[in-house]
């Protein structure tokens, strides 16, 4: 575990120092928008790096939405001014790995609005995808196996099922992470386990009846149960 920890913290610091030669090199040469950024190749070479490094920087001001980058004809720097992108990337670089605690709020705020969506928007075969994560969880908790993973998959599914592109994206970004900690510290003992099959089975009742206001209900009752153990554990 260490191990991983250093690692990671020494490839965010990496990935730091490429981002801010790529924003010292779109200052330099006036780089304006739609203006396409060297190679990879070329940019490895002059920043002394691996391809593979600058690639995921490059990732990650694309995901922030600095750069550009197209198929078959390079990456260009997106339409904002210098300005504004040189206060975006000394935020980004500011940016620390989201503790617990703030991916756990993020999850909340978030499902209590999917949830609602979700039984207004679902669809015959949104339920069958929620069914059968919820049956798979039932299962592996019935015959006493870890259903972390399971239960995250039903809670996805209720993302989906929001119709919501962008909170769909945002449970994806935010599901390994959580995954990562609950099974760090086992926040699903034996007895929420089987609490959860309950808890589930009422959430989706809810959505299944198209009832937003009985889901985010249920919702609520779900993450108190679940983060109140969590909470004592974690501060």
């Amino acid at each position: 575990m260490k191990l991983e920890i250093l690692t990671r913290t020494e490839n965010q610091k990496a990935q730091n120092e490429i981002i801010e030669q790529l924003r010292d090199l779109m200052n330099n040469k006036n780089l304006e928008p739609g203006d396409k950024l060297p190679s990879e190749r070329t940019l490895s070479d002059k920043f002394g790096v691996s391809r593979s490094n600058v690639r995921e920087a490059i990732q990650k001001l694309e995901f922030y939405g600095i750069l550009i980058s197209k198929p078959q004809s390079g990456t260009f720097v997106a339409d904002i001014g210098q300005v504004a992108m040189n206060g975006m990337v000394n935020d980004i670089l500011r940016l620390d790995d989201p503790d617990f605690k703030s991916l756990v709020e993020t999850r909340i705020l978030l499902e209590l609005k999917t949830v609602r969506l979700a039984a207004r928007r679902r669809t015959d075969d949104d339920l069958k995808l929620m069914k059968s994560a919820l049956d798979a969880y039932r299962e592996k908790v019935e015959n006493g196996k870890d259903a972390v993973q399971e239960d995250l998959l039903f809670h996805l599914a209720i993302a989906r099922a929001s119709g919501n592109s962008t909170m769909n994206t945002f449970m994806l970004i935010i599901t390994p992470e959580i995954l990562t900690n609950f099974e760090k510290y086992h926040i699903c003992d034996k007895n929420m386990a089987f609490r959860g099959i309950e808890e589930h089975q009422d959430i989706f009742e809810a959505i299944k009846k198209q009832d937003p206001q009985l889901a985010k209900a249920k919702m609520k009752v779900h993450f108190k149960n679940l983060y109140q153990y969590c909470y004592n554990i974690l501060i």
